[in-house]
């Protein structure tokens, strides 16, 4: 499918679902991925992994993916070196990899903020002989191989959610949309396909573009929203993540707009789900991280020892700059209040005593959350 300038042309191989492919490759293609053999790379513990990050700390990367990123190369690899540098400004990123190839890394984990401006790095990368697999975001360049969520995917979960949470309202009601950063790829993937859903159903009052996915630039928008449209007005608010969707909320409240309107989210942070049970936020897009760490740890070790990872991906995609990229394009799942037991809890992504604070336990009680 088409995407849109500046977005990826999936094409998806007759197979299979993502999930199946994973565990084929796990079991399959890497069974000797570290143990020598005639490869490239040379000996187990001269293959070093470089692992760029656009943020660390509080953030999903730093809480969710670097952990589990870092076990899985640890698990196929145990005696190579990993390093990891996260932070959100693109040209800090931009140095860092540039570092990694000075370094002499064999192979990148990149995750963009700037998946154009990334794009001189990317072919640095490559005139140097290091593979690049993008994670989550597609960077332009001659990348090696992708691995993130099917965004259209994301994007109408939200739509379709937020029009069922705004139930007559969803005929003609007004909404506001807090999109992502459009450095990022992935926001206008997502925005493509809330729109496919929302367009023709609801009047758009508001649409702002968040500059670097920023929390406080979406307060920001948010409040100006509220005094352009009025409070009352908004019946319903499409945010990107769930890092936005809290400024949103925040902006409510210091506007002193009650009841709150149904508000999406992505990612399944914990913040957020407490939001879901207290029922200031309707939604969010739970994407099971580790399939998406494991499949990009796969395909770095792979490359790293110049194998193929076409036995890992799940089809291909084409960006700006580079056709046929292999790809893994993974399921996302709709979370609201009343299956967070049954999907977040149930994959051991947080624990019933993490969700329910002592200030939530009768939200949580009547969630079902015991």
């Amino acid at each position: 499918m088409g995407l849109g300038a500046g977005l990826p042309a999936v094409k998806r191989r007759p197979l299979a679902r993502a999930s199946t492919a994973i565990a084929v490759a796990a079991g399959l293609a890497l069974a000797g991925a570290c143990g020598g053999g005639d490869g490239g790379g040379g000996g187990e513990d001269s293959l070093t992994v470089g692992v760029l990050l656009p943020g660390g700390g509080a953030s999903r990367f730093g809480q969710s993916d670097r952990p589990l990123i870092e076990k899985k190369l640890k698990q196929l690899c145990p005696d190579c070196p990993v390093t990891v540098a996260a932070t959100p400004d693109p040209a800090v990123q931009r140095q860092q990899l540039e570092a990694m190839i000075t370094k002499g890394v064999d192979v990148l984990i990149l995750a963009a903020i700037d998946a154009e401006g990334i794009h001189p790095s990317v072919e640095a990368a490559h005139r140097a002989g290091i593979p690049v697999v993008a994670y989550d975001r597609l960077a332009q360049g001659p990348i090696s191989g992708y691995v993130t969520f099917d965004g259209a995917t994301v994007g109408r979960l939200q739509g379709e959610a937020l029009l069922k949470a705004m139930g007559a309202k969803a005929d003609g009601g007004q909404i506001v949309m807090m999109n992502g950063a459009t450095i990022d790829p992935n926001a206008g993937w997502y925005k493509r396909g809330s729109l496919s859903v929302l367009q023709g159903k609801v009047k758009i009052g508001k649409s702002y573009d968040t500059v670097g996915w920023r929390p406080e630039n979406a307060f920001v928008n948010m409040t100006g929203a509220i005094a352009a449209l009025g409070g009352g007005n908004i019946d319903g608010v499409l945010s990107a993540n769930d890092s936005l969707a809290g400024a949103v909320v925040s902006a409510l409240r210091a506007a002193e707009v009650s009841p709150l309107p149904p508000i999406t989210g992505q990612d399944a942070d914990l913040a957020a789900v407490r939001r879901i049970v207290r029922g200031d936020q309707y939604m969010t897009v739970y994407k099971p991280f580790k399939p998406e760490a494991d499949a990009a740890a796969e395909m770095a070790i792979a490359l790293g020892r110049g194998r193929t990872v076409d036995s890992i991906a799940t089809g291909t995609v084409d960006s700006p700059t580079t056709k046929d990229i292999p790809a893994v394009l993974l399921p996302s799942v709709s979370v609201t209040v009343g299956n967070i037991k049954d999907t977040l809890v149930k994959d051991g992504m947080y624990t019933i005593d993490q969700i329910c604070t002592p200030n939530l336990r009768s939200a949580c009680d009547k969630a079902g959350l015991t």
